[in-house]
């Protein structure tokens, strides 16, 4: 590597479905929306520093010994507003892939902050103001499936009586306990226009999920909707119940402010590509199988790709930069670093290697990296995404500092053989993740023209008494912008 010298409107989608007519006796079958939720970023893609110590803390390790039911670190940096119970009322729930639980605060628990720490007022769900609400037993099956995941306990002091089924959960900085209950989900949707129905609608289902009698401080929204892989994750209660297919997809804007959509379905796109997901481990987690650096072959000892327990590579859309484990982040970053020019100057940041780039428009100097997965399946990491702007320089405000955005794994501890795969490299691609198939897939695409485009979603697999009618199915997506002054989470701390 060339020495380096010392350095002193967030987007809002929603998709709609309309279901072809595969089968005769369902030729007339009439336009259906498909259920959708807008995805809301928490903290805008800028400052190096700042986000890395987001990613830390969602990272850190407990030493109160109070255990972790499958999940560490603190929820992810997106959110949705979520619409429960009869008569419905709105929640802004954190988005996380890396865990399956979904709960709000309850309004019986007396120790929960009434405030977040920008003194905005937090939702409470009160089982009792709706008529749809009801308890879960420790013999219903819904808790059976949680236990065996880890995420439910029985006669826990927190539950109204000794039947009921609780549920403990501990994050790096968080916790958060209680009971089950079911009720009703609003999923907000937009009809076709060719529909004689146009305009608004929602559609809704019945989901467990918990009522938080305890939590932490240290988190910003009502509570948390879980989009892992196991029960009683969201996306499996909805399938269970025909309302979906057994996978979600989402895509994230480019613009440092973030947000994008996510959509209960597989959206299908020319280009995808998919690789297996290791079915072993909790995680999205890959068998990456090499690097390339403007297709050129970086040379990583292939163990290092090995994944366990403590080894491997996972997607996750809650981190804001992303990680390479030890013995594969120096030689990628020296090889990025050589395909520089010699005419960009290079810095050494707060121990982060940046460059002093003219314009943005200048992007195009640097190169390309390209990460091989299990099957062939090729994901594309251009400079715009892995490159983070700095600020302007101080010698020439027409010049920018720009910083790579991949970081050490060892920073973040116990994750030093890990390779992590945030939101840097997940921005302008439409992922899928297909829990039927156990795979992983994407394609790169401008998530800010969604507003232009018409994206066809598949059926996937309902439940088998789902109409045979529900092939075929296409997605038109409409898209509004909103500034980040009227979005209070923007400034949250954790």
């Amino acid at each position: 590597m060339r020495p380096a010298a010392a350095a002193g409107g967030m987007v809002v989608a929603v998709l709609l479905v309309t279901f072809g007519a595969a089968a005769a006796a369902a030729a007339a079958a009439a336009a259906a929306p498909a259920p959708a939720l807008v995805l809301r970023r928490a903290a805008p893609l800028t400052g190096l520093e700042r986000l890395h110590e987001l990613d830390r803390a969602r990272f850190a390790k407990r030493n109160d010994g109070v255990a972790e039911f499958g999940l560490q670190g603190l929820p992810g940096i997106y959110y949705v507003f979520v619409t429960l119970g009869s008569p419905p009322k709105e929640y802004s729930l954190q988005f996380d892939t890396g865990s399956d639980l979904m709960w709000v605060s309850c309004s019986s628990c007396s120790t929960c902050p009434q405030i977040n720490s920008l003194g905005i007022p937090l939702e409470f769900y009160s089982p009792n103001s709706s008529s749809t609400s009801s308890n879960i037993s420790c013999s219903d099956d819904r808790c059976k499936d949680a236990i065996k995941e880890g995420y439910s306990v029985c006669q826990t002091s927190d539950s109204p009586n000794t039947n009921q089924c609780g549920y403990e959960v501990a994050y790096a900085e968080a916790s958060t306990s209680g009971y089950y209950v079911s009720d009703t989900i609003y999923f907000d949707t937009m009809m076709p226009k060719e529909n004689e129905q146009a305009g608004s609608s929602s559609a809704s289902a019945s989901v467990l999920f918990g009522c938080s009698n305890s939590r932490s401080r240290n988190l910003q929204t009502d509570g948390i909707v879980g989009f892992g892989k196991s029960a009683p994750s969201v996306i499996l209660q909805q399938n269970s119940q025909g309302v979906s297919p057994k996978a979600f997809s989402h895509c994230l804007t480019s613009s440092d402010d973030g947000g994008g959509i996510v959509v209960l379905g597989k959206v299908v796109k020319p280009g995808l590509v998919f690789t297996p997901l290791v079915q072993s481990q909790p995680r999205y987690n890959l068998n990456m199988k090499s690097i390339d650096v403007n297709g050129k072959k970086v040379r990583i000892n292939s163990s290092l790709f090995t994944t366990s327990n403590t080894r491997g590579t996972f997607v996750d859309s809650g981190t804001s930069l992303s990680y390479l484990a030890d013995g594969v982040y120096e030689p990628v970053i020296s090889a990025i670093d050589n395909a520089v020019p010699q005419s960009i100057r290079a810095f050494s940041n707060n121990g982060q290697l940046c460059y002093i780039v003219p314009s943005r428009s200048n992007l195009s100097l640097f190169p390309v990296l390209a990460l091989y997965f299990e099957g062939g399946a090729r994901m594309t990491v251009g400079p715009e995404n892995y490159l983070l702007l700095k600020g302007a320089y101080r010698e020439q405000e027409s010049e920018n500092l720009m910083c790579i955005g991949f970081l050490r794994s060892n920073e973040l501890e116990g994750y030093q053989h890990i390779t992590i795969l945030g939101d840097l490299v997940l921005r302008d691609k439409i992922f899928v993740y297909d829990l039927e198939e156990m795979r992983l897939g994407w394609a790169n695409y401008n998530c800010s023209l969604l507003n232009k485009t018409t994206v066809p979603v598949a059926s996937g697999s309902f439940r088998r008494n789902t109409p045979s009618y529900c092939s075929g199915l296409k997605a038109l997506v409409v898209a509004m912008t909103v500034g980040i002054a009227s979005c209070w989470v923007h400034r949250q701390e954790y």
